[in-house]
């Protein structure tokens, strides 16, 4: 541990040692970044190394974040028996082989899994070598977090029923950026960004990092009724979508985009979003107090209409399914309900109480104190 002197032929510490494993998709790399930027902010002297493969959006997001990147072969979990279930072994060998090289190679404190193809092997790595904590960000947990809880020093969660024995609930690790934000102080500020107008209501649409085709077509449909009725809208319609909107002559802008690098900006410019339910979104959404639609993933085992459920039922948010999010459902349920102020505001302190803005200090704490034992 870091109290101890180093071993012969190895170099001296350079201060806590800390490796966070959360690769693949933004829900699993956000928390970790927003760990480690904690972890920094705690103490400056910490080193942080992130794990990833080579085809995980870490690769763009960990470098731009100032952090190092190791890259491991991922271990996926198929779902079911194939010959690919065979195989597993050998490939659960090889990558454990290569993280445990990178955790001697750091000098590893402690092992931070978040979940996803790259927690697996780390845990695997670190089981009986390195301190283990395990985060689950959604509210159904995945494989590789429920092998790592097993043998994990401290399993913390998003939310109480995670199916996580003895998890500790905290809410989502966010960027300093969301859970510092005061909407009301940049709304001017970000109108202008985003060229909307300063004053009418304004629908933040997004459907993930790579868009969603169905809040693309019924907001696409319903662009000139909400238009008619004095709505804005901000529409992040994926990189690999295209998106025509009938802009009404005289009305707010209805701004098509494929990306949006400043999501603090972006919520700071709505009044309502709709949006996936992803375990980050629903966070990022909770924190900074923003009314929600959401439209969960018609695929997968569930979990993201389980993640919206706590602000459904705070009632800061709607829950709509996917195959009933159309031009006719916004016209008719989402263009009045941008339209009315007073609920908005409901709304929002609802969600508010919802939120967990302190997770990240949290989590940062309970890290510290098991690498420090």
């Amino acid at each position: 541990m870091s109290g101890q002197h180093p071993a012969p032929g190895h170099p001296a510490r350079r201060g806590l040692s800390v490796v966070v494993a959360g690769g693949g998709t933004a829900g699993h790399i956000e928390p970790a970044l927003a760990l480690a930027d904690a972890v920094r902010r705690m103490r400056p002297d910490a080193r942080i190394t992130a794990l990833g493969t080579e085809r995980g959006l870490e690769n763009r997001l960990v470098p731009a974040r100032g952090y190092p990147l190791e890259l491991v072969p991922p271990v996926p979990m198929p779902r079911k028996p194939s010959t690919e279930l065979l195989r597993l072994p050998l490939k659960v060998r090889d990558s454990v082989r290569k993280t445990k090289d990178v955790l001697e190679r750091v000098q590893a404190d402690v092992v931070v899994g978040f979940g996803g193809y790259v927690s697996l092997p780390a845990y695997l790595a670190a089981r009986g070598r390195t301190p283990i904590v395990v985060h689950e960000a959604n509210a159904r947990a995945g494989m590789a977090n429920k092998v790592g809880a097993r043998f994990a020093e401290r399993v913390l969660a998003a939310t109480p029923d995670s199916g996580l024995a003895g998890a500790r609930p905290i809410g989502i690790p966010l960027r300093e950026s969301i859970t510092s934000l005061d909407r009301a102080a940049l709304r001017m500020q970000a109108r202008q960004f985003f060229g909307l107008h300063p004053h009418a209501p304004t629908i933040l649409v997004f459907g993930g990092s790579q868009g969603a085709q169905t809040l693309n077509t019924a907001f696409s449909g319903a662009a000139q009724a909400l238009g008619r009725a004095g709505i804005g809208v901000l529409h992040a319609h994926g990189p690999k979508n295209t998106l025509a909107v009938q802009q009404v002559p005289g009305a707010p802008v209805y701004n098509a985009v494929p990306y949006l690098e400043r999501m603090d900006l972006a919520y700071a410019a709505a009044d309502l979003v709709v949006c996936r339910s992803g375990a980050m979104t629903v966070a990022e959404v909770s924190a900074v107090g923003l009314p929600a639609v959401f439209v969960p993933l018609p695929h997968g085992n569930g979990e993201q209409a389980l993640n919206a459920q706590p602000v459904v039922s705070a009632g800061g948010a709607l829950l709509v399914a996917d195959e009933d999010m159309t031009p006719d459902k916004v016209i008719n349920e989402v263009l009045p309900l941008g339209r009315d102020p007073q609920r908005l505001h409901m709304m929002s302190r609802a969600t508010l109480g919802t939120g967990h803005r302190e997770a990240d200090q949290v989590l940062a704490r309970i890290v510290v104190e098991v690498a420090g034992r």
